[in-house]
């Protein structure tokens, strides 16, 4: 539900001597949707394309959520272009399966959605969604969001309404959820897709940063990653901090990527 919009406190307040490119992902923010994507390699894809036209090289590469994903599989494609990865409160290495509800909408445990089709008519994680963005119902997201993501902190009102604006912009919520749910490059079985084994093709360093309090991505998810690339990978752990470390605590955030980008 976001786009580079959500990386500005990020850019404003990293140091100057770093030179930063946030992108928006196909279907997000600015970006074109006239192509649909299937998996987050496809956005993946997008970024080759985006690095190439601008001749970029040899750089640090940061996802958040989905986003770290899309920087793993990229990562693990192109592993010349990246000279180390910072995943926030991202997506595990078996993806994001969402499970069936019942007739009260509570989640049926071991019983997960298969195709588009169910995703895209999810009663809990979808559709309300759908009908704010169909309805540009920004007090429908507002609320949203504060259960789930800005559970500690929230940005101040014109901030916050710039980002509500721009989760209007979104025009791929349904493919998003059906490729991470298929995204695992695990060597488990996701319960939607089998493992590709992937994972350990990660070799450079990796800092992963995860909230203590991340209602949307839970902790095991970022011990797996962990676990599955191994000794190159760092698991940093904010406290207080929910799925949003850059609006629940800021400072750590920007401490930790700096030391990370700066260790020799």
């Amino acid at each position: 539900m976001t786009s580079s919009k959500h990386w500005d406190l990020v850019m404003e307040n990293l140091p100057n001597e770093y030179k930063i490119y946030s992108i928006d992902l196909r279907g997000f923010g600015i970006s074109t949707y006239n192509q649909r994507i299937d998996s987050l390699k496809d956005f993946s894809e997008d970024v080759k394309l985006f690095v190439d036209k601008l001749n970029i090289k040899n750089f640090s590469l940061a996802g958040w959520s989905t986003g770290g994903g899309v920087a793993m599989q990229f990562t693990i494609d192109y592993p010349d272009y990246v000279k180390k990865l910072i995943l926030v409160e991202s997506v595990g290495v078996s993806g994001y399966p969402i499970f069936k509800k019942n007739e009260i909408g509570k989640p049926i445990i071991g019983e997960f959605l298969t195709t588009r089709e169910e995703v895209a008519m999810d009663p809990v994680q979808v559709l309300p969604i759908l009908n704010a963005y169909k309805n540009k119902d920004k007090d429908t997201l507002r609320q949203i969001w504060e259960m789930t993501i800005y559970t500690h902190n929230k940005p101040e009102e014109k901030r916050y309404d710039e980002y509500l604006e721009d989760m209007l912009t979104q025009r791929n919520l349904v493919d998003v959820d059906y490729a991470l749910m298929t995204f695992n490059i695990s060597n488990k079985h996701n319960g939607v897709v089998e493992g590709k084994n992937l994972a350990h093709k990660i070799d450079i360093p990796t800092l992963i940063i995860q909230g203590d309090r991340d209602y949307v991505v839970p902790m095991e998810m970022a011990k797996g990653i962990e676990e599955a690339i191994g000794d190159n990978a760092t698991l940093k752990i904010i406290e207080n901090s929910g799925h949003s470390p850059l609006i629940d605590n800021l400072d750590n955030l920007i401490e930790y990527i700096v030391s990370f980008i700066d260790q020799k």
